[in-house]
């Protein structure tokens, strides 16, 4: 029987709830955010036991300092052109974000997610990763597809779920699939992908074959039980695939300390797996083409599995359903040390002599008036507020691959019902 006497002098025990640092109307100092020079973080070899670099699950790697130079060694010394070709696939992403947003607004769409802040994090990805190499993408990657020649039309066709949408309407809104270039169906329920990823990479290796997958979910997904069945896996067969932890400090209502942040970094969950993790500045497009490079040449050495945790900032709402102006402090997004990730590389090439603001300027009018024509090509299929744009019988379509009896009875059903009230 337990003395109770013996307890007589402790404390009652108390429950930690994680807070922010700053609220609605709160100054924002983030002076504590470390921000080491780029010469801070040594690059292992990529075969490296990873008990040998577990500081680079705590620094972060960096390759561009604030002021547009460059250098440690991360850098990955790209041509002027690759450079050029990053910046403005990321300029893109901002504008078909931006014109997008505004849709949702028009009423045109229901649903929208920007990622404006984050542009570096899937198009630095993109440029390191083979084409061919399958994507298992979280709802802010958008800029894969961009990366990768997806047409801006298709895209719009099923963020307007309309007659050209080849998803049908059945998807939500930006929750693409595109087989071909490499892109896995978007889910809604949160890091499914993760052992989606593992699976695929598992079959490749089991295959011989020489692609590998990367997949990316938020912070606050690191929480979900997907998460670590998918770095167990990982793990024990060693697939050859990139786990990216897209830290933007805040999930859609709740802060990043929910998932754990107070504790320690979203990279260092790799260490308990045994797995190669890196923290990589997420502001920095050359930054996450390094450390994604030097991943996707572990895993296709047969090196195994890299978390990647992508220090960034969400800058807008989590989505057009979400006010980002009722839990954190207004002042948050222009405060972040780490910059705007367009900014930082323009500036590194104007510092370069390869770019200047007026070709920035025209290149954004350019984009702009892309991303306009081919919002009005796709609205000649019709907007998602127009109403229903499939034919009402589809709906069972494309879930069995012969429609099993009861089915084709419920459909005969509600067409008769539908029929019999005039629809």
């Amino acid at each position: 029987m337990t003395d109770e006497r013996a307890r007589a002098n402790l404390q009652p025990l108390s429950l930690h709830v994680p807070e922010p640092r700053f609220r609605p109307g709160d100054p924002v100092d983030f002076a504590d955010v470390a921000v080491p020079p780029v010469d801070a973080a040594r690059r292992p070899d990529t075969a490296a036991d990873p008990r040998s670099f577990h500081e680079l699950a705590f620094g972060l790697v960096r390759v561009l300092e604030l002021d547009g130079t460059a250098g440690g060694q991360w850098n990955p010394r790209l041509s002027p052109d690759q450079m050029r070709r990053m910046l403005r696939n990321m300029a893109l992403t901002r504008a078909f974000d931006e014109r997008m947003f505004r849709a949702q607004r028009q009423g045109k769409t229901s649903f929208y997610m920007k990622s404006l802040g984050e542009e570096a994090v899937s198009i630095g990805a993109a440029a390191a990763l083979a084409d061919d190499d399958m994507c298992f993408p979280s709802y802010r990657q958008q800029g894969i597809l961009l990366s990768r020649g997806c047409p801006l039309v298709d895209m719009m066709n099923q963020i307007y779920s309309n007659r050209g949408d080849k998803l049908m309407g059945r998807q939500l809104p930006i929750m693409y699939s595109e087989k071909r270039f490499g892109f896995f169906s978007i889910s809604g329920n949160l890091t499914t992908q993760y052992p989606q990823a593992v699976g695929w990479a598992m079959a490749s290796a089991a295959k011989g074959d020489t692609r590998i997958a990367a997949t990316w979910c938020g912070e606050g997904s690191t929480a979900e039980g997907d998460f670590h069945s998918a770095c167990t896996f990982a793990s024990v067969y060693r697939a050859p695939v990139i786990f990216n932890v897209v830290n933007n400090q805040w999930a859609i209502s709740s802060f990043s300390g929910f998932a754990g942040a107070e504790a320690t970094t979203f990279a260092a969950r790799a260490i308990g797996y045994g797995i190669a993790g890196l923290r990589v500045d997420g502001n920095d497009a050359l930054a996450v083409y390094a450390a994604t490079q030097w991943a996707a040449e572990r895993a296709r050495t047969n090196g195994g599995p890299t978390l990647i945790e992508h220090f960034t900032y969400r800058a807008e709402g989590h989505s057009t359903s979400d006010d980002p102006t009722q839990y954190r402090s207004a002042g948050e997004p222009n405060a972040w040390p780490l910059g705007d990730p367009v900014v930082r590389l323009r500036d590194h090439l104007i510092a370069l002599g390869e770019w200047d603001e007026e070709r920035h300027a025209q290149m954004d009018r350019e984009l702009a008036e892309e991303v306009r024509a081919a919002q009005k090509e796709a609205e000649k299929n019709g907007v998602l507020g127009h109403g229903m744009h499939q034919p009402f019988e589809t709906m069972f379509e494309g879930v069995f691959e012969q429609t099993p009896w009861h089915l084709k009875e419920q459909q005969a059903q509600m067409i008769a019902e539908r029929q019999a009230a005039g629809i």
